[in-house]
């Protein structure tokens, strides 16, 4: 049964294709202009499903294959999108400097987002068993990386295994990553620079989720 906001959603959305339709039909079949006084209603950003530590934890924890671990051990604690997990390579991985450098991706703009003394823990453990080459983790084929398709199986068949009973994506790994860090007390900005937010509107909705309280954050 979809929530109220998705049917909210749905209906905006018609509304706005009704007014193109009209707009269209009047506009271009008979060269007349379409007057409305109807505005367009924006649509209503949905609040992101966030995971407790708690599930994070027993998610992770549910995964024995090293290789699947390490994905979803990266989306978490560096907040990556799930196509940027898949597209890393060997040499973005910085361990000197503790960063993880993400090349091209939204925006094709590059940024660097921290990489975590856990996440290099398993990152080594998986080197030792996998050797990867050119992609850090490899698909069916040598050549090509794992797929975005993939990735979501193993986060799928990891949340069944602890016990989430919520339906959640991959991608919220990142929701919680995000808003994690601003329950701990991290700036919002740099969170935003982290995730590679161009706007700080899209980062300021995990204000929304967060369980930070008048006087301090929640432990």
């Amino acid at each position: 049964m979809k929530s109220k906001v998705s049917k909210v959603a749905i209906k905006i959305s018609r509304l706005n294709q009704d007014i193109n339709a009209f707009k269209f039909y009047y506009g271009v079949m008979h060269k007349r202009k379409f007057v409305y006084e109807v505005k367009r209603p924006h649509k209503d950003r949905e609040l992101p499903v966030v995971l407790s530590r708690e599930e994070v934890a027993k998610i992770l924890n549910s995964v024995n294959n090293i290789k699947h671990k390490a994905i979803l051990m990266l989306v978490y604690s560096a907040g990556l999108m799930v196509s940027e997990v898949v597209k890393l390579k060997t040499e973005d991985i910085d361990s000197k400097r503790m960063l993880i450098h993400i090349k091209g991706s939204k925006g094709r703009k590059d940024r660097y987002t921290l990489l975590s003394e856990k996440a290099l823990t398993i990152l080594r453990r998986y080197w030792i068993e996998y050797r990867p080459q050119k992609w850090l983790f490899d698909g069916a084929k040598p050549e090509r990386h794992i797929s975005i398709r993939t990735a979501q199986k193993i986060f799928e068949h990891a949340c069944k295994k602890a016990g989430i009973k919520r339906d959640v994506t991959v991608h919220r790994l990142r929701h919680s990553f995000a808003t994690h860090l601003l329950e701990s007390g991290t700036d919002l900005r740099y969170i935003q620079e982290i995730l590679g937010h161009k706007h700080s509107k899209t980062t300021v909705i995990y204000t929304h989720v967060s369980t930070i309280s008048e006087g301090g954050v929640v432990k």
